[in-house]
Formats: C-alpha cells, sequence, structure tokens
C-alpha cells in the first residue's frame, strides 16, 4: 500500500482553506493516488514478481491482462482484479486496498461469492483452484 506524507485529514483541511486549487494541486501533487496500472506494476515490483508469471498465473487473457498493465483498459472488472491479485499473491487487506484504489467494493464476508473468495485468499489458493471451489459451490467463476 503506498505511504503518502500527509494523511487524508490533514489534506481535507488544507483543501477547505484553500483559495486556489491549482496551488493545492502544485503543492500535494505527491499526495495523489496513481493510475490504477501504475500501482499494479508497483505491486509487481514489491513482490519481486513479472508480470508474464502473474498474468499466466491469472488465467486473463494475456492480451486484455497486458492491456490493464499497460493502462489502456482503465476499469477492469472487480473478477479480472480479483484474479490478478490472487496470481499475485496478495494478502486479505492488500485485495481489499486494491479493490477500492480500483473503485471497486470490497470483499463483503455475507455475500456468499465474496465469502468463497476470502476463504481461497486466506487459504492460499491459486486462481484455477478458487474457480474449482467456486464451482463446487454454484457460484459463478472469477473468469467465465
Amino acid at each position: 500500500m503506498p505511504t503518502f506524507a500527509k494523511n487524508t485529514c490533514d489534506l481535507f483541511a488544507e483543501l477547505k482553506t484553500e483559495r486556489d486549487p491549482q496551488n493545492f494541486r502544485q503543492r500535494n501533487q505527491d499526495e495523489f493516488v496513481v493510475p490504477l496500472h501504475e500501482y499494479l506494476t508497483s505491486l509487481l515490483a514489491e513482490k519481486n514478481l513479472s508480470k508474464p508469471e502473474v498474468i499466466a498465473a491469472s488465467q486473463l487473457n494475456r492480451e486484455y491482462a497486458y492491456h490493464i498493465f499497460s493502462g489502456t483498459r482503465k476499469n477492469p472488472s472487480r473478477p479480472k482484479l480479483l484474479a490478478l491479485a490472487i496470481a499475485m499473491g496478495l494478502n486479505l487487506d492488500e485485495i481489499q486496498y486494491l479493490l477500492r484504489y480500483a473503485k471497486q467494493s470490497p470483499l463483503y464476508p455475507r455475500n456468499p461469492w465474496d465469502s468463497t473468495i476470502i476463504f481461497a485468499v486466506e487459504h492460499k489458493l491459486s486462481v484455477m483452484e478458487t474457480n474449482e471451489l467456486l464451482h463446487q459451490l454454484g457460484e459463478t467463476e472469477l473468469l467465465t
């Protein structure tokens, strides 16, 4: 997860008293989130993973996955993000953060499909094993 010098409350306080939004943006440019594809690339570096190995493990269409990583596909679906996250070996907190970062809803344990994904993540299942579990439970697979 990215770290910032200022917390969100401090940014809100600054913004409330700022008279010029351009000044605020210039002064705080290091406090803004980067595009999703840059965040995913930083996760690869942090986890010491390569795009080809993650893409293969995700079972996503290779071309589509490269579009996500290049930023030409800006809003991948929640299941596709989850497939990438599982392939990267992200833990539950990291996955929840990634989902919020991508403007997707976090996993919710009261939702049967989501609870299955949570179980799979906690038990370190692969994308293929997760799909098999979803299928066994009568749920829609990650990648249909």
